[in-house]
């Protein structure tokens, strides 16, 4: 060794939300090769299997001047670290070569795995389980005593939506997923039919994946009409239903429900007259048929119209 070659120092980053023992190649190799492995995490998911593979690791981690010590004379230092490496070292090796003091060894930052799109859902499902176990008030929620949240949190997305509120959409569709999670961690105590979040993907996949043919099959689709008329067609076949009213929930809001039903009925090519009456209601359900045979949604129209009234009301009140 070169005695005035100031060595390197490699990060090592290691997602927890990856498989211990899956790293890459180049990190392999870093590791056989180091001078010295240091991991400053007892709880590291990789210690074993670094240990398996022969490597011997050093538990803790110097301070940065100790480490720049350590390398001196072309040594090479591995420390192992979680996914968001070890931000104290990195600042105090940092200022220790802003200080002109010390020639600093190279410095390499080597992720060793790296995290998955939707990785970040593994420790969503980490604190919803410690949650439901240590929270008083979580432990205690139902299926049915969660409903309502369910939906005053799918209104809140819907505000953020029409809005234009960029953060509050982020932060309601996360209140959204929460309520799935949640359900789901739930489900898995139920002693007769138990589910988790797992199963609720695997079951959403297999019906995303049937529905689109045209993307996972031989079918073909030319047309936004062509996906909707597969989509008809392969729920048809799935559900089995006696009626085209089958799977309409009465619960939602009331010119949603008339215009659901109105579609279904002109899609199944029934020729239902509306039923008529003097009372506000039955007016009310031919304007929704209405709108919703021209193209327009009709509770997103009313929604818009009394967002516009609500702006008018506080212009008058002189807050707008």
């Amino acid at each position: 060794m070169n005695a005035e070659d100031p060595g390197r120092i490699v990060l090592l980053t290691a997602s927890h939300r990856v498989a211990p023992g899956l790293l890459s190649w180049p990190a392999w190799q870093a590791l056989h090769a180091a001078d010295r492995v240091l991991c400053g995490e007892p709880g590291q998911p990789q210690l074993p299997y670094l240990r398996e593979a022969g490597i011997t690791v050093t538990p803790g981690v110097p301070d940065a001047q100790e480490l720049v010590d350590a390398c001196a004379g072309g040594r090479t230092v591995v420390i192992v670290t979680g996914g968001e490496g070890d931000q104290p070292l990195t600042d105090g090796l940092a200022r220790l070569a802003g200080s002109g003091r010390v020639r600093m060894p190279d410095l390499e930052l080597l992720p060793g795995s790296y995290d998955l799109p939707g990785a970040r859902l593994l420790d969503l499902v980490q604190v919803m389980d410690r949650i439901r176990a240590e929270c008083p008030w979580t432990s205690q929620k139902t299926h049915k005593g969660l409903a309502k949240y369910a939906i005053e949190e799918a209104y809140e997305l819907v505000e953020a939506i029409e809005d234009g509120d960029r953060e509050e959409l982020r932060e309601e569709l996360g209140d959204v997923l929460l309520q799935v999670v949640f359900h789901a961690r739930i489900a898995e105590e139920d002693e007769q039919e138990p589910f988790s979040l797992d199963d609720v993907a695997a079951t959403l996949i297999e019906k995303l994946i049937h529905r689109h043919p045209h993307v996972f099959g031989d079918e073909t689709a030319e047309t936004p009409e062509d996906v909707h008329a597969h989509w008809l067609r392969t729920k048809a076949i799935e559900k089995q239903r006696a009626s085209v009213t089958d799977g309409v929930p009465l619960g939602q809001p009331a010119l949603a429900l008339a215009a659901k039903l109105t579609s279904r009925a002109r899609t199944a090519g029934l020729d239902v007259p509306l039923p008529e009456g003097d009372d506000p209601g039955y007016r009310l359900l031919a304007l929704a048929a209405h709108a919703q045979e021209t193209g327009t949604d009709p509770e997103a129209a009313l929604r818009a119209a009394a967002r516009a009234y609500r702006d008018a009301i506080r212009t008058a009140e002189g807050t707008g």
